[in-house]
């Protein structure tokens, strides 16, 4: 009996104990308490106890400090009523999906009225960019590490001031560098010191010339000489890359006056045809870009890649078309090509509105065409037009080939300086005449493919550059390809200069008279061609 009653109360005290060790809470690792620790100073009550907390948080070693000084700045560090810090994932509808900020942990969705957020005010949101900017240099990330220093520019106070010092140096990649010692500069240039201003000569970026105006106006006198003075070099520069960014800009439209023009010379020199379809032709080229990339959505490297032969093979065979049906029973007689040219330009514009739509269509630009290439703090040059212009000449160096090593080249230059000999000779002028006017609607077609990354795709595309074709084709020299690209590029630059001051209507004006003055001495262009060309 004493045995049974002794097993029996040792069962008790067993079943007893399990209890008691399951409702004991499981101690917390020193990480969390230390988290918990820095999280409940950002919750004072004193704006300026929190900016000290914002503080030590920046100073912790802690991995999670970046996740909570943004979730700070979001507005989605909040706290629970039983004391948890949880941040918010998503802050719409009435519950609301949370975390725990200390372990990460899902907590599934909490009402809004059982959270409380953790205010801050405007001082309080400088401080945290400021803050997060400094953890991001840190980032294994390159891109975080350059965008941070970026954020830093015009942000430095006191406390920052001492931190980034030393990061200056620590700093591995040459751009972070930079742009530590320049927001380092504009701290001290906007405080009086002159060896902030020494580091700013020559800098281009704007905070840099902002605070550089202050000091020139500030109460030192050496300083604001200085500061005066570094102003100026600044000016100098900027002067130089606006320069250079016209001359840019200038190309880039010349390219695309090149890519229409050269099509038309081609057609013009051998036929002696004024084709006033040409812009239509290139609208056709934009159309077929567009058109590839409804075919193959999502995927619009792939669709422009496609879209050149293609915007090519469909241009070529409309060129065909109106040959053969029209110019063909019209050569010899340059105001009647005219005006059926004109006429069929009106078809192909109605078709597209009738077929497609009056509206215009956006083409998408690839990925790898977007964006700039960034020189300097005052020099960008995007990538769409950087392309385009290297298009224009490829497409430039391909035709040179054409007609410098192939047969139909030769026979093209041939039926060029002299139709009666060329036939004599045995070359079949009319099948010259379709070759020809195929391959220079097709390069029409490539210009619409260049010109759907720059503009809108609409049905009077073509109309706004077909004046400017002819223009280039007459002041290089008719049927002259070197003439065209030099006539081209040459215009594009006069146009991107005048424009700023004369406005886009007068620029084309004084372009034009300069053209009419030009020809008036030199009656066959810039390069003139020889033989039946040179004659008429």
């Amino acid at each position: 009996m004493r045995r049974f009653l002794c097993l029996g109360l040792l069962c008790c005290l067993l079943l007893g104990l399990v209890p008691l060790a399951a409702a004991q809470p499981e101690p917390r690792s020193s990480n969390t308490d230390t988290g918990h620790a820095l999280l409940e100073t950002l919750d004072a009550d004193s704006y300026r106890d929190k900016g000290e907390a914002i503080t030590a948080l920046l100073q912790s070693d802690d991995e999670r400090a970046r996740e909570w000084l943004q979730a700070l700045l979001d507005g989605r560090l909040q706290r629970t009523d039983d004391g948890r810090f949880v941040v918010v994932l998503d802050n719409s509808g009435r519950n609301w999906p949370v975390e725990d900020a200390l372990t990460g942990e899902a907590l599934g969705e909490m009402s809004r009225r059982d959270l409380d957020r953790i205010g801050i005010n405007n001082a309080l949101r400088n401080q945290l960019r400021s803050a997060i900017a400094v953890v991001d240099l840190y980032s294994p990330n390159v891109e975080r590490r350059r965008s941070s220093a970026d954020r830093l520019l015009g942000e430095v106070d006191e406390e920052l001031f001492d931190t980034l010092t030393p990061l200056i140096e620590e700093a591995e990649d040459d751009y972070v560098r930079r742009r530590l010692a320049q927001a380092v500069a504009i701290y001290q240039t906007e405080n009086g010191e002159m060896a902030g201003v020494e580091a700013l000569s020559g800098s281009l970026h704007p905070r840099a010339r902002v605070a550089l105006n202050r000091a020139a106006n500030g109460d030192d006198p050496v300083v604001a000489d200085a500061a005066r003075a570094a102003l100026a070099s600044v000016e100098q520069k900027l002067k130089i890359n606006r320069g250079v960014e016209t001359l840019y800009f200038g190309l880039s439209l010349g390219s695309v006056l090149v890519l229409a023009a050269i099509g038309l010379a081609i057609t013009f020199g051998v036929m002696g045809v004024i084709n006033m379809a040409h812009g239509e032709l290139m609208m056709l080229g934009a159309y077929t870009t567009w058109m590839m990339q409804q075919l193959l959505p999502g995927q619009p490297g792939l669709a422009l890649v496609l879209s050149i032969p293609a915007g090519f093979l469909v241009a070529a065979l409309a060129g065909i078309a109106i040959e053969r049906s029209v110019i063909q029973f019209l050569k010899g007689r340059p105001l009647e090509t005219l005006l059926a040219t004109f006429g069929i330009s009106l078809i192909l514009q109605q078709l597209v509105r009738t077929v497609i739509s009056p509206l215009n269509r956006t083409v998408i630009t690839p990925e790898w065409m977007s964006g700039s290439l960034v020189i300097n703090d005052a020099l960008s040059l995007t990538l769409n037009r950087m392309f385009v212009l290297g298009f224009a000449l490829l497409v430039f160096v391909g035709l040179m080939l054409i007609m410098r090593r192939t047969r139909l080249g030769l026979e093209v230059r041939a039926v060029t300086q002299n139709r009666a000999m060329a036939r004599s000779m045995g070359i079949r002028a009319t099948r010259v005449d379709i070759l020809t006017f195929a391959l220079g609607s097709g390069v029409a077609g490539l210009a619409g493919v260049a010109l759907s990354q720059l503009t809108n795709v609409g049905p009077n595309l073509g109309q706004n550059y077909i004046i400017d074709s002819f223009m280039v084709v007459v002041f290089g020299g008719v049927g002259n390809l070197w003439g065209t690209l030099v006539a081209g590029l040459s215009l594009g630059v006069i146009n991107q200069i005048l424009e700023p001051w004369a406005g886009a209507v007068l620029a084309k004006i004084i372009v034009l008279v300069f053209i009419i003055l030009f020809i008036q001495k030199r009656p066959r262009g810039l390069f003139p061609q020889k033989g039946r060309a040179a004659e008429g």
